[in-house]
């Protein structure tokens, strides 16, 4: 009897949305992930960069252009965001790793933490770049 009372639930917590709710420590596991891929994205756009300076001044011009178009710009800038926020997400884990912070409350703090303390850590940079 007890079989035929059982619950249907799923078995992978992929399934958003009407089965899993997606909570701030999975969501910022996850953005860490792709934060650290795709910083690879900026690495390659400066090894093509670094190549093309070694290449001559017409592969350079050109590898120049597209890093300092609007499209490299928001590139190096998305990766900074990343860095900074991979870094602290890093910290988090470490913390983790230690036993401490493991409560829900908590956690969930870290985890604004890591988001807040990127973009303001962005932002500071980028300032202190210009100046």
């Amino acid at each position: 009897m007890a079989e035929e009372n059982r619950i249907q639930r799923p078995l992978s917590p992929f399934m958003i949305g009407p089965y899993y709710r997606p909570q701030l420590t999975s969501m910022s596991s996850i953005l860490t992930r792709i934060t650290g891929n795709a910083m690879i994205v900026a690495v390659f756009l400066i090894v093509w960069w670094l190549l093309a300076l070694a290449a001559g001044p017409e592969a350079f011009a050109t590898a120049e252009w597209w890093i300092t178009s609007w499209v490299g710009n928001l590139v190096m800038f998305l990766s900074l965001w990343g860095i900074w926020y991979h870094y602290l997400a890093g910290l988090r884990h470490l913390i983790f790793d230690a036993g401490k912070c493991l409560d829900i409350p908590t956690a969930e703090k870290l985890g604004w933490v890591c988001i807040y303390g990127s973009v303001v850590l962005t932002i500071l940079t980028v300032i202190i770049y210009w100046i």
